[in-house]
């Protein structure tokens, strides 16, 4: 049952070839029995899932089913989940219930899927590999002495390894899309503003979009078409008409255009990842696509950019964890001021009390100018040179990553190594911009992603651009040993 894809068991649930209970039951056993290998969930529901799953096999004895009733997935740790815990994988949520459910969390529910779990991430998101959890690293399903890339790395594992049928995610700078690289299965970032973020916890609110981890393009647009459309509750959402992903996945691409930006393809590439995406680029020509060579002259800024702008809006956004209305409070505070620096050193790793640290310091009287002020001049010269790349070009086309999964451990101890790892994902956050990743050959038996980006609002092309490959390959079928 794990190898079948979203609508492969939504028919099977209607045909009653098995219920939801006993699917649900099928992927608690798999999470019990493998997820010591991974680390991927930090809280299983088991209790609740097993109810919902009763809820939705009613609700298909009386046909009255919803796209998604009956399918068991999960959800990053990052969406607030009413009455279940919501962490952030961190110290400071260590023991937080949620009041309320997440837009993306309410409206998935409405579509009738069963929530088996949180996934683990690193900490408030912040992290390239998914060692900064509280909970402990998340390990990778192809190689488990390799990370599986991050922020949302304990949801591209679990999919990875059929722990769930799909999951959310968060991207700021490459959150989905570099992990579904590393774990060889889809992950797609929309247009920002496409998904609420109300309910979900931010970390740099110019940046964060919820997104899909699914094994596969078709999976990914069931999932969205729920996922998307405007919310009230959310100041940043976009009021813009949501096609229908599933209808337009089959569209044909012959006339397709699409770009190859030569800052994707430079120094820092690694050779095999290389040879992997122009394997990639030579099936897409035949699919009917033409390739065009561009430029987006101003994308090597986006990762000094990034880490300006990231930082200054975590600082801000991460100013609520003082220790006084919830979260982690220091024992016996001295004082006020003792309260504070204690409960949020207490409560933030490493690697938050660093980006908070530089955000405070871009922020502060007489650096504004300096940092923070020229990082968005320069973030609106990367959105104009998507804008005329797409005056030219249908979708670009590049790798996701600049290697394949890394040794844990390998670069916890140099900052900007790991920041650099986000080199090709972070110009689509600061732009907006629709991203996705998607599985190709791979590399040394590891996975490979091939990153493809939209214009505005254009989910429905990449999602049909990276189903048509799909469809005629078979590189995101491939399962981990011993996760089959």
């Amino acid at each position: 049952m794990q190898n079948k894809s979203i609508a492969e068991l939504a028919a099977d649930l209607r045909l009653r070839r098995y219920s939801s209970l006993e699917l649900t039951r099928h992927y608690l056993e798999r999470i019990e029995r493998l997820d010591a290998r991974l680390n991927s969930y930090i809280t299983v529901d088991a209790e609740g899932a097993l109810a919902a799953a009763e809820r939705a096999d009613e609700a298909l004895r009386r046909d009255a089913a919803g796209p998604l009733t009956g399918i068991p997935i999960a959800h990053k740790d990052i969406f607030c989940t009413a009455g279940l815990r919501t962490t952030c994988a961190s110290r400071m949520l260590e023991n937080f219930t949620a009041p309320y459910d997440a837009t993306v969390v309410e409206r998935l529910a409405a579509a009738g899927a069963v929530v088996l779990g949180k996934t683990n991430m690193d900490e408030f998101a912040m992290g390239s590999s998914n060692e900064t959890s509280h909970f402990g690293p998340v390990r990778n399903p192809w190689d488990a002495a390799r990370v599986p890339g991050g922020s949302s790395g304990g949801s591209a594992a679990a999919v990875a390894a059929r722990l769930c049928a799909a999951a959310t995610g968060t991207d700021t700078g490459g959150s989905i899309r570099q992990p579904a690289a590393f774990c060889g299965i889809t992950g797609i970032k929309p247009t920002y503003g496409r998904c609420s973020r109300w309910g979900m916890i931010a970390f740099a609110s110019s940046l964060d979009q919820a997104g899909v981890m699914a094994r596969s393009a078709a999976d990914a647009a069931c999932l969205l078409d729920e996922m998307a459309g405007f919310d009230r509750r959310d100041s940043t959402s976009a009021e813009v008409p949501v096609p229908d992903y599933v209808d337009s996945l089959d569209d044909d691409l012959h006339g397709l255009r699409i770009g190859l930006p030569k800052e994707y393809f430079g120094e820092g590439l690694d050779p095999g990842v290389a040879r992997s995406v122009e394997a990639a680029i030579r099936e897409y020509e035949q699919l009917g696509a033409t390739i065009k060579d561009i430029s987006l002259p101003n994308s090597p800024l986006s990762v000094p950019v990034y880490y300006v702008v990231a930082p200054a809006e975590c600082s801000s956004n991460l100013a609520r964890f003082d220790g006084v209305r919830y979260g982690h409070r220091c024992e016996h505070p001295a004082s006020l001021e003792d309260l504070y620096t204690r409960s949020r050193a207490e409560g933030f790793g490493a690697e938050v009390r660093r980006r908070i640290m530089i955000g405070t310091y871009v922020l502060s009287a007489g650096y504004y100018d300096a940092y923070y002020l020229k990082a968005q001049k320069i973030r609106q010269l990367i959105a104009q040179d998507f804008r005329r790349a797409f005056e030219e070009v249908d979708v670009i086309l590049g790798p996701t990553s600049p290697t394949t999964a890394f040794a844990l451990g390998a670069k916890l101890d140099d900052p900007v190594a790991m920041y650099l790892n986000d080199i090709y994902t972070i110009a689509t956050n600061l732009a907006g911009l629709p991203g996705m990743s998607i599985p190709i050959e791979p590399v040394a038996g590891l996975p490979v992603g091939l990153q493809l980006i939209g214009n505005y609002f254009q989910e429905a092309r990449l999602l049909n651009v990276a189903h048509r490959f799909q469809h005629a390959t078979h590189w995101h079928q491939a399962a981990p040993a011993g996760f089959e």
